[in-house]
């Protein structure tokens, strides 16, 4: 599993440092962001975590998914590796 965890269904409202705080009890946490739309600045209600070892990133995984974070129900998943943009 990677270290890398995707995040959904998450507040618009919440922060980067929010959601830090709710995955930081699982272990040391090397990035945690939320995606933006880089138009309108507003959440697109999504982010990534990312943490130090596979074993921290699958207890949090366990114990998050499906657990109710800000008034939504968020789920959390392997984050899969970026699709390569075509070369033109």
């Amino acid at each position: 599993m990677a270290k890398k965890l995707f995040v959904g269904n998450l507040s618009y409202n919440m922060t980067d440092e929010q959601l830090k705080a709710v995955f930081a009890p699982f272990g040391n946490i090397v990035s945690a962001n939320i995606v933006f739309d880089k138009f309108s600045h507003r959440s697109k209600g999504f982010g990534f975590v990312e943490f130090e070892t596979e074993d921290q990133a699958k207890a949090a995984m366990e114990a998050l998914d499906g657990t109710e974070q800000e008034g939504r129900n968020i789920a959390v998943k392997e984050a899969l590796p970026r699709p390569e943009k075509p070369q033109m």
